[in-house]
């Protein structure tokens, strides 16, 4: 059945509303004007954070300065409120926008201090893969572009009533915002709709959880120590009064915090066992170190306050600042010769490690919506050649891998009962490319049954999860990546694992192969492969490549690069429709130009130098190299699609 037409609303535009319109207005459509808010707000501010904000940014919507209530005047009839609905969301999305844009001191001044939850951390009920998936795509994109795309949606405001409210709220480019939105989501904009109108994105029905009951203790210490430091600050002279004096008392307690091994969050061995949460924040404290105080302490004071004796070192797009609370302790021990210190503070995974004679060191990573396989290993030690990981406590069975070598078995890796792994060769990522290691790890049966999945080390302190989407199948539904531990996926990998090395240290977090096309070759030449290969990575944009691959290659051969995009939606579930073409020389020395689309693609044609039409999702036809031709495809919508370059 399909979903009913949202209703459009009017251009906002008029006088400010008298105070009790605003108001019945306001409660009435509450929950929606939360929800936009909510969907508008920075991610970065964190789940919580966001709900409350939401909440406060609609609260605050009330006009300033509503004009005097004449006495005898007859209220507005109540569904007469088009006028004032139009200017509190108007009034919303400026202030949702400001958080974002927020570099006018003024507005971070008017921003809602209420409502406030103490001892509560509140977050809307966890959609599916599909609202999940449009969370961590919203939250790549600027909030003038995020606010387009949910005042169409969510709210099915026309384009230009869209910019104009864009405008209205600040933004100077609105119809650039709108040109970016058309490329979020799911194209089906009643199935976008239905998206944003989940309990993923609902701030209105929230869960309640409390905050860490030991931090809070702890937090009670630390307000003594800021209590006394206080003390100490006014008795030489400092006046209460003082802005700086207080902001250096803040500092102070925070520091103190900080610092403070006894503080250090850590959980329970058993956790992954009963957790729906699968990731760092089930991680037990290991190693033999973990009691070591000042072991622990030099690591967060590193953190706190690195100086120049520590080499600290990020991902793409990571901070390196210190955490606003305690830290989560992952580990702490001995590895070869080095003293490593592992942390978690809800979005980085942090490694402290000190080497005798050498400066310490202190890596940052992403860990941010982390799941069963990302979260399954980290990097302890790595050298030129070797590498030594920490593995999950849900991870059951190791193995390792060659990617070049599909049809060799893999081989048992063991791992230390604190979950430390022998050192394995790491890949080259210069010179040769002769071999590829990678990791072939088993979930135990409390996850997931029979579920293995693939590895790589690509520098990161994470290592990259590899996944294969096959071709297209006879039935309706489009393939989804899994696992690529098939013979077919192993073989696809072995073609293109050698390829990984240009995505190494771009922060990668996982890298699928998706064969998008098989094509007939002309003079029975035998079956090729199109492959678009994804790399996405922690903070949000990805690149995908495109490839010819001609049958009978051996590993090692990538076949033909087609095309090369980066910040790129081509091969995402947000863009799965693909058109490419790559001249071919058959075994007759007959020069041909080949194309092929994706599973929706009806039609291909050729125009220019270079001229052909049928339909179907892949053409050949014959081209001398050199001859000009412009690709174009038709979609099962009808929609037209062009080729990717």
């Amino acid at each position: 059945m399909p979903a009913p037409q949202r209703e459009r609303h009017p251009r906002p535009a008029g006088p400010v509303p008298a105070l009790g319109q605003a108001e019945a207005t306001l409660v009435e459509h509450y929950p929606r004007l939360v929800r936009l808010a909510y969907l508008i707000l920075p991610p970065r501010l964190g789940r919580h954070r966001r709900v409350l904000a939401a909440h406060g940014v609609v609260q605050n919507a009330l006009p300033a300065r509503p004009g005097p209530i004449k006495k005898g005047r007859v209220p507005a009839p109540r569904g007469d409120r088009a006028p004032a609905l139009g200017w509190i969301v108007r009034r919303v999305v400026g202030a949702a926008l400001s958080y974002e844009h927020g570099a006018a001191r003024w507005r971070r001044a008017v921003r809602p201090a209420l409502p406030t939850v103490w001892g509560l951390r509140l977050s809307p009920r966890i959609g599916g893969a599909d609202e999940l998936a449009l969370e961590q795509q919203l939250a790549t994109v600027p909030a003038e572009v995020r606010a387009a795309f949910v005042l169409q949606h969510l709210e099915g405001y026309a384009p230009d009533a869209a910019a104009e409210l864009l405008e209205a709220a600040g933004i100077p480019e609105p119809e650039a915002a709108l040109s970016a939105a058309e490329r979020l989501g799911p194209q089906d904009g009643t199935q976008a709709g239905l998206l944003l109108d989940s309990v993923e994105f609902d701030p209105c029905t929230v869960q309640a959880r409390p905050t860490d009951l030991l931090r809070r203790r702890h937090w009670r210490r630390w307000g003594l120590t800021a209590a006394l430091l206080v003390a100490v600050m006014l008795t030489v002279g400092q006046s209460a009064k003082d802005p700086a004096s207080r902001d250096l008392t803040d500092r102070a307690a925070v520091a103190v915090a900080m610092v403070d091994p006894a503080s250090l969050v850590r959980a329970p061995a058993a956790a992954w066992q009963s957790s729906s949460r699968i990731d760092f924040t089930v991680w037990p404290a290991r190693g033999s170190l973990t009691g070591d105080r000042a072991l622990l302490g030099r690591a967060l004071r590193a953190w706190a306050r690195p100086g120049p004796a520590v080499r600290v070192s990020a991902a793409p797009r990571t901070g390196t600042g210190p955490t606003s609370a305690a830290p989560q302790l992952l580990y702490a021990g001995r590895v070869d010769d080095a003293d490593v210190v592992l942390l978690y503070d809800g979005e980085r995974v942090v490694r402290y490690a000190e080497t005798a004679g050498q400066p310490a060191e202190l890596a940052f990573s992403r860990a941010d919506n982390a799941d069963v396989t990302t979260a399954a290993a980290v990097v302890l030690t790595r050298t030129e050649s070797r590498i030594r990981f920490l593995f999950a406590p849900w991870v059951a069975e190791t193995t390792t891998r060659d990617l070049l070598a599909p049809d060799s078995p893999a081989r048992p890796l063991p791992v230390a009962d604190d979950g430390v792994s022998d050192a394995v060769p790491r890949p080259g990522l210069t010179g040769p490319c002769s071999n590829w290691p990678a990791l072939q790890l088993r979930s135990s049966e409390r996850i997931a049954e029979k579920h293995a999945f693939l590895l790589t080390d690509l520098g990161g302190l994470s290592p990259v999860h590899l996944t294969y989407t096959p071709p297209p199948g006879s039935g309706a539904p489009a393939r989804q990546p899994r696992e690529a531990t098939s013979a077919a996926a192993l073989v696809s990998w072995s073609h293109t694992a050698c390829t990984l090395r240009s995505t190494a240290g771009d922060g990668v977090r996982a890298v699928n192969n998706w064969v998008f096309a098989e094509q007939q070759l002309p003079e029975g030449a035998g079956q090729a492969e199109w492959l678009c290969s994804r790399a996405d990575t922690w903070n949000g944009p990805g690149r995908a490549t495109v490839r010819f691959q001609p049958p009978a290659t051996t590993p090692r051969e990538p076949g033909t690069l087609v095309a090369d995009a980066r910040d790129t939606s081509y091969c995402s579930r947000f863009n799965q429709h693909i058109l490419a073409a790559a001249h071919w020389s058959a075994p007759s020395g007959t020069q041909y130009l080949l194309a092929a689309g994706s599973r929706a693609v009806t039609r291909i044609a050729v125009t220019g130098q270079v001229r052909a039409d049928g339909s179907g999702t892949t053409l050949a036809v014959k081209a001398a190299a050199g001859q000009s031709a412009q690709l174009s495809g038709v979609l099962s919508t009808g929609r037209t699609l062009g080729a990717v370059h």
